[in-house]
């Protein structure tokens, strides 16, 4: 039975960092101009969670990089429902033309919500995707979908995550993607996880979703330090 974590709070959670100690763990990042692409997850989007900040992930990563370069950039150019293909049809020429050193990519979610995905498809346009933003030199990041996200209206909706997860996994792999693996998450069994939808994290995944990416980023930069 998952526990209850109504009590929790953004102090207290055990997989939430500090912000000084997170930006501790950054403190050798280089990036100055931070831009997200993609959809609503890409966005952050989700409900308020009681004892959490009301922030999204990539706006909590952008204040945690501030308070490393206080001159930090951060575009978020992500749109609520957008598939793969629209990323590609109206938010690649804007990042190209606001010139990141990091960028968040999508990982097809919204390319679920159909009645017979078409895998194949989804792994060439995420592949252009990852392609055409890796042009801009910036070091990419990602996501995995949760397990937590669910859509009844599809009894498949597992395996369509699953599927398209493994997708995203090769992709960052040969892209050199910092991977931020959320689909067996501990926080996935909590019971207030999402918002109302049933499909974004609230407030609290946000905060525990910024942590991962937090912890992913530092990671690249050990192996860095640890090959100079």
């Amino acid at each position: 039975m998952p526990s209850v974590t109504h009590s929790l709070t953004e102090e207290s959670d055990p997989y939430c960092l500090p912000p000084a100690r997170a930006a501790d763990l950054l403190a050798r990042a280089p990036w100055q101009r931070f831009a997200t692409i993609g959809d609503s997850l890409s966005a952050g989007i989700g409900d308020p969670s009681p004892g959490y900040a009301s922030l999204g992930w990539p706006a909590r990563v952008a204040d945690i990089l501030r308070r490393i370069s206080p001159g930090l950039t951060y575009l978020n150019l992500a749109e609520i429902g957008a598939t793969t293909t629209r990323t590609l049809r109206t938010q690649l020429d804007r990042l190209s033309d606001f010139g990141p050193d990091i960028v968040h990519v999508p990982c097809g979610a919204n390319d679920l919500f159909r009645a017979d995905p078409d895998y194949a498809a989804i792994a060439t346009a995420l592949k252009q995707v990852f392609e055409l933003a890796a042009g801009t030199g910036a070091q990419l990041t990602t996501f995995t979908l949760g397990r937590a996200f669910v859509v009844p209206r599809y009894p498949d909706w597992s395996e369509r995550v699953r599927q398209v997860n493994d997708i995203t996994r090769g992709l960052a792999a040969d892209y050199d993607a910092v991977l931020v693996d959320m689909w067996d998450h501990p926080v996935n069994d909590r019971p207030d996880l999402l918002s109302q939808d049933r499909i974004h994290f609230a407030a609290m995944g946000q905060a525990v979703m910024a942590t991962e990416m937090v912890k992913g980023l530092a990671g690249l930069l050990n192996a860095e330090g640890r090959r100079q």
